[in-house]
């Protein structure tokens, strides 16, 4: 080897040892920066418990009111202010008695009225302010529980329970209340609208959700409406579409309208029913341990990649409802149509301390191209809306609401005859009711539907949504 080769050797080898001494410098001063970082961090934390506990020892020791001084009634009141601090609807603490409720939930052994809830608290008024205290939303009804029977819908507002105005009420004081022995009644102040205001009263039931419901449509489409994503309902779809194909279908409708979502792990078993390849979402949090990607898989596809799909979406369709609807959209697998869904795409996790515990919101949800859901929801490529009322409409609307008009006719005839149903719209008519002769069907049969043990699994008379994605499948034979 010559000098000239020896000099470059020894000059590339100062290089690499400069390189590596560089990364080892670099390494520790990240190391050290986070370390620093986190002590400040700390240090931060210690400092304001040390001034919470100074408040809580002064409070304890000169408040006047000695009976408001328990301490767990103290600390309680702080946690619940620590997760209102969050701003996050889905992220609350728990009590003891509140924790009792989320077990009697998850066993689904629980009276109730059947309704998914929400409280948004970034609401605003017409001039914009953002208004401290609003009422609880209804993200859907669950079909064949007392409030859906009782006709509560997706966007009322539930302004009083037992007369209690809900504005300055917590979403969990709310469900509560709601909550109670089967066979008690509870009432409900409803908001549907801007004026239209109204008591529904039910008796609580236990709630015991179906799982789904299935029929073919004529011209073999199957039909499969998924109520909600609990741990059965992968093998319960299943089961439809392996009869399905016995049946020869050709094209599939899913159904996902009011859907208030569900397990995440059910979710994901299903659309790999129908996804060979890729993700089906993504869920990123600030934790590590809460980031993954879940993949399809073909050895789990049961549908034909040459079935067409239509998915029916609509504002109560959230959370794992969502996630399919998005990974069929974003792969291009499916068709969707409806409205723009509801837009609740984050991850709670409850944790028990004690006789206590929380809820806290750890991840979001992101679809397979990676787009965020939550607060936008998923839109549609097909949209279908039924029409708004007008006032004049809506007046006539309210005026069969408290009259109980259309509740009395069933009433009087469970199971009316074509000839009965044209009767008594042309009486109404008649009367001053200037409501569209569809929307006046669609509430007669919601009617009757809601008082039949056994209601029709779809309806292509009113059900324009549902008409439309067979006319679509249809047409593109």
């Amino acid at each position: 080897m010559n000098m000239i080769q020896k000099k470059f050797k020894q000059g590339e080898r100062f290089i690499w040892i400069g390189i590596t001494f560089f990364l080892l410098i670099l390494i520790l001063f990240v190391s050290f920066s986070n370390r620093i970082l986190a002590q400040n961090q700390t240090l931060e934390t210690q400092r304001a418990l040390e001034k919470f506990t100074d408040i809580l020892y002064y409070v304890q020791e000169y408040y006047v009111n000695e009976d408001k001084l328990e301490p767990n009634n103290l600390i309680d009141g702080a946690l619940n202010g620590l997760f209102e601090a969050l701003d996050d609807p889905y992220s609350s603490y728990l009590t003891s008695y509140d924790l009792r409720s989320l077990k009697d939930t998850s066993t689904g052994k629980f009276g109730g009225v059947g309704l998914v809830i929400s409280k948004k608290r970034d609401s605003v008024d017409d001039k914009g302010n953002r208004m401290e205290n609003v009422p609880i939303e209804v993200i859907t009804p669950i079909q064949g529980t007392p409030a859906y029977k009782a006709g509560v819908s997706a966007g009322d507002l539930i302004i009083k329970v037992d007369g209690q105005s809900t504005y300055k009420l917590t979403l969990d004081e709310v469900v509560i209340i709601l909550r109670g022995r089967v066979g008690t009644q509870v009432t409900m102040t409803i908001q549907r609208g801007e004026s239209l205001i109204f008591d529904v009263t039910v008796t609580r039931e236990n709630i015991e959700i179906p799982t789904v419901k299935s029929a073919l449509i004529p011209g073999n489409i199957g039909y499969l409406k998924i109520i909600e994503f609990t741990k059965y309902t992968p093998q319960r779809v299943k089961e439809v579409i392996l009869d399905f194909k016995s049946q020869n279908y050709n094209a599939l409708i899913i159904d996902l309208r009011f859907n208030p979502g569900g397990v995440l792990n059910a979710v994901v078993d299903i659309t790999d029913y129908i996804l060979s390849s890729g993700p089906i979402v993504s869920v990123k949090g600030r934790a590590a341990a809460e980031n993954a990607i879940y993949q399809a898989s073909r050895y789990k596809t049961i549908v034909n990649e040459k079935i067409p799909i239509v998915v029916l979406i609509n504002k109560g369709s959230a959370s794992a409802s969502e996630i399919l609807a998005g990974a069929l959209k974003d792969t291009r697998r499916a068709t969707i149509i409806g409205e723009t869904s509801y837009g609740k795409g984050t991850v709670q996790h409850a944790r028990v301390i004690g006789d206590s515990g929380f809820r806290l919101t750890v991840a979001k949800y992101y679809t397979p191209a990676e787009i965020s859901i939550d607060g936008i929801g998923i839109d549609p490529h097909i949209i279908v809306k039924e029409e708004e009322f007008t006032e004049e409409e809506l007046s006539s609307y309210e005026r069969l609401i408290k009259e109980n008009t259309i509740s009395l006719f069933v009433k009087a005839n469970p199971s009316p005859t074509e000839e009965e149903i044209t009767q008594f719209i042309k009486k109404l008519k008649q009367e001053g009711i200037i409501l569209r002769e569809i929307a006046l069907r669609r509430l007669i049969k919601s009617e009757i539907n809601r008082t039949n043990n056994n209601p029709p699994i779809y309806d292509l008379e009113t059900d324009l949504v549902l008409k439309r994605a067979v006319d679509f499948l249809k047409a593109n034979e």
